[in-house]
């Protein structure tokens, strides 16, 4: 006959088998989430490396003609060993036409631009139309009503003293349910930018939420159907993490929530490059709680970087 004592020692190494397998479990998928966020921020690190590191320059347009070249007596002043002239944009109707001076030596899509061209601009279905010399990359940018020439220079300044990028320790704490509570009809709203530019966006809710016990509500931006951006600061703004902004991106689900991970919040590329035009949080994403998850402050941000 089976001892009580028997039963319970059985008991005790069942609970502990369970236990341990749990924990391995548990342990697993903290493990995997940790890779999943790893890989999320190397593959954000790399984008922004390509993509806004060799930003050094933009150039807002003025009406009508435009010179550039290397000469200090153009409107658009590129870095020296480029021709002392190139050309110039002719600004007009809201359309920008670039005119080559003779064997300036410019390409575009790698064919020799040797009558004027109109040149597409960032924002639409297809890339902008780049011009390229060399090095350098210019093309048109628009910023709100204004429209601007941004440069790429992989030699350039920003390019050569960027310090990398700096994250919290992945929490998991910082990764939450929210909930869409949507206004009467989606509406598109004007959000200011650091370069004194409205930039507009749809915004169809707020979400809501709880972090460290309190509950938050966030204005997300529509990006596309069921796609979520935040641009929001926090009580670590300024302090642990850039003063104008972070950013987030969220996926909302069939059942009206979306998953919040602040592990991966990221600076706009204006905490480290003075040639980009990134829009500031609405109202309702100023918030309180402190969120110390996610990139934090670029050491060095550049002058008018801030709000």
């Amino acid at each position: 006959m089976i001892s009580r004592l028997s039963i319970a020692i059985t008991l005790v190494a069942t609970l502990s088998a369970v236990v341990s397998l749990l924990a391995s479990r548990a342990a697993a998928d903290d493990a995997a989430y940790v890779k999943a966020v790893e890989q999320w921020r190397a593959k954000h690190e790399a984008d922004y490396t390509n993509e806004y590191v060799p930003l050094a320059g933009l150039f807002f347009l003025k009406s009508g003609a435009n010179t550039v070249g290397s000469a200090s007596s153009n409107d658009i002043v590129l870095p020296k060993p480029t021709p002392a002239s190139i050309g110039r944009f002719i600004y007009q109707d809201g359309r920008i036409r670039f005119e080559p001076r003779d064997g300036a030596g410019v390409t575009l899509k790698n064919r020799l631009v040797t009558s004027p061209v109109e040149l597409r601009p960032s924002g639409e279905t297809e890339p902008a139309d780049e011009l390229a010399i060399g090095n350098i990359a210019l093309w048109v940018h628009p910023s709100g009503d204004r429209r601007a020439i941004r440069m790429r220079d992989p030699h350039g300044e920003v390019a050569r003293s960027f310090a990398g990028f700096r994250w919290f320790p992945i929490d998991e704490r910082y990764r939450v349910v929210a909930k869409l509570i949507k206004d009467p009809a989606p509406r598109e709203v004007k959000i200011p930018s650091l370069s004194g530019d409205d930039q507009t966006y749809t915004t169809e809710g707020v979400v809501e939420f709880t972090l460290n016990g309190q509950t938050v509500r966030m204005r997300p931006m529509t990006t596309r159907p069921g796609r979520l951006y935040f641009i929001f600061r926090d009580g670590t703004s300024g302090r642990e993490t850039y003063e104008a902004a972070r950013f987030l991106y969220a996926d909302l689900r069939a059942d009206g929530t979306t998953v919040l991970d602040f592990n991966e919040a990221y600076n706009p590329p204006c905490a480290f490059n003075p040639y980009t035009t990134c829009p500031l949080p609405p109202r309702e994403n100023r918030l309180k709680v402190r969120i110390l998850a996610g990139e934090k402050a670029y050491p060095h941000p550049p002058k008018g970087s801030q709000p």
